[in-house]
């Protein structure tokens, strides 16, 4: 069973169609209680740093969610919620993220801020979540920050915006993405479907 995390702010209910659509079970977990019988954890994520940290303390999951992480359990961030797994953001100054990875986020300095709309990912490593998808294939973005881990060897994909920044990261059973794979057509229901059946 997959658990998606509701905090109040995530694009949970597309990511819950998305992987209906494939057949695979689901439901939503907004409390800590909600974790009982889950073996993989997506959490989805739309809106500022400080807000979603903030509102996954209030819900009483935050403790929950990076045990899990630390744990090496089956994991998978999405936009916000890949961010989220660093120490901190440019975007809410002296606010904490879960700390899993050193770095920060940081925003575009360059383009239309945010980046919204389909863009690329380089294929930087062979990766479980990308088989059957070609280099360079389209996904959809919409973010104003993105990830600087003092790790590149978590990097599995990049993506080009002004500059080149991680698109998509990896530590052994941890997965995460900038782009939204629910609202990237075919290739993202592979990316989803491989998290499921083969990573």
């Amino acid at each position: 069973m997959i658990g998606i995390i509701d905090y109040g702010a995530g694009n949970l209910l597309s990511v819950k169609k998305a992987l209906e659509h494939l057949k695979i079970e689901c439901r939503v977990i907004d409390s800590k209680e909600g974790f009982k019988d889950i073996d993989r954890i997506i959490l989805p994520g739309v809106g500022a740093f400080g807000a979603a940290m903030q509102r996954l303390r209030s819900c009483r999951m935050l403790e929950d969610i990076r045990e899990w992480v630390l744990s090496d359990k089956p994991f998978l961030g999405i936009c916000l919620g890949m961010q989220l797994l660093f120490e901190e953001s440019d975007e809410s100054r002296g606010v904490r993220g879960f700390g899993i990875f050193e770095g920060k986020v940081v925003r575009f300095k360059q383009g239309k801020v945010p980046q919204i709309g389909w863009n690329q990912v380089s294929i930087q490593k062979e990766s479980c979540l990308l088989s059957g998808i070609d280099d360079l294939s389209f996904f959809y973005f919409l973010h104003g920050y993105f990830v600087e881990p003092k790790d590149t060897d978590i990097i599995i994909g990049t993506t080009e915006y002004g500059v080149i920044y991680p698109s998509m990261i990896k530590r052994g059973s941890i997965h995460a993405v900038q782009f939204h794979p629910e609202k990237s057509g075919v290739d993202g229901l592979r990316l989803l479907e491989n998290w499921v059946r083969k990573c």
